[in-house]
């Protein structure tokens, strides 16, 4: 069984939604390259924040934040969250810094500034307006570096001002279930299900996709791959096993942000009965 099947048997033993916390499955495009639940394995269970935007919609953490928030009420107890993005998850469990929404004016002068003067020089300057962001910032990763430099010049402050990290008291007791499997059999299946994908359709979808391959949205794993193979940098079989690499590196960097957690219990997604009764046994109004 995997996480989708069993968020799905679980929410249905207790006759309750799901709310996705999947930043990429929130986008109606990219069905299948994110593996969103279709609505033969949603089997009639409701679930929220699946495929209600438009990759031309500008959404991030925080107003995912906001969005949990106003509608945990109106659901009925245990709330139940899945997934997904490290950072969805957090903002809802912990909150999130209220880092201001960039305007457009400032994005599009650092995104003109990025392709004039590439990434290194955009890290040096960086450097100088935000020493300490920019000893902790991935500098390879120019949405990073970018999105800290639009903070400095929307604001005059630094990004690191921003970033207070208190966590915020919530209405609700959270029980975490963590979910994992060895190793090999991890990867196994990884490679499997992009092999899935693959005969679903995702490169036909990628090839839709590939005029907007600018937005935001699809800077992600499966789609900037075959994106490159549609560009000629490599064959289709090369940007798969591309895919499956970069997505074995992503479980592995998620795990890792999650174990650091001493929140979480950890099952074998196998483990259905034993995690019914975990969550039977513990106090909560909100289970992740």
């Amino acid at each position: 069984m995997g996480k989708t099947a069993l968020t799905i048997e679980i929410a249905r033993h207790y006759g309750i939604p799901v709310v996705n916390a999947d930043s990429r499955q929130i986008f109606r495009e990219l069905s299948i390259g994110t593996a969103a639940p279709t609505e033969e394995e949603m089997q009639g269970v409701r679930h929220y924040f699946v495929g209600t935007l438009s990759i031309t919609d500008y959404y991030n953490a925080s107003m995912y934040e906001q969005d949990v928030l106003a509608l945990l009420p109106q659901l009925p107890c245990p709330y139940l969250l899945s997934g997904g993005s490290m950072m969805y998850v957090d903002a809802v469990c912990n909150g999130i810094d209220d880092i201001p929404t960039i305007r457009d004016d400032i994005r599009s002068m650092m995104k003109q500034r990025l392709a004039d003067e590439g990434l290194q020089a955009l890290t040096e300057e960086l450097r100088r307006l935000d020493p300490e962001h920019w000893a902790i910032v991935d500098r390879k990763n120019p949405r990073r570096v970018v999105h800290a430099l639009e903070i400095c010049h929307q604001t005059g402050c630094t990004y690191t001002s921003f970033r207070t990290r208190q966590q915020r008291e919530r209405p609700f007791s959270i029980v975490k279930v963590g979910l994992n499997r060895q190793r090999d059999e991890l990867y196994e299946r990884i490679n499997r299900r992009v092999d899935l994908m693959m005969s679903q359709g995702m490169l036909a979808e990628a090839e839709t996709l590939y005029p907007q391959r600018h937005l935001n949205a699809l800077n992600t794993v499966g789609y900037k791959e075959l994106f490159d193979y549609i560009d000629g940098r490599w064959t289709l079989e090369e940007a798969v096993e591309r895919i499956k690499g970069n997505t074995r590196r992503y479980a592995r960097k998620q795990l890792t942000w999650l174990k650091r957690d001493p929140e979480i219990r950890w099952f074998s997604p196998d483990q259905k009965d034993d995690i019914l009764r975990y969550i039977d046994n513990a106090t909560y109004t909100h289970v992740i």
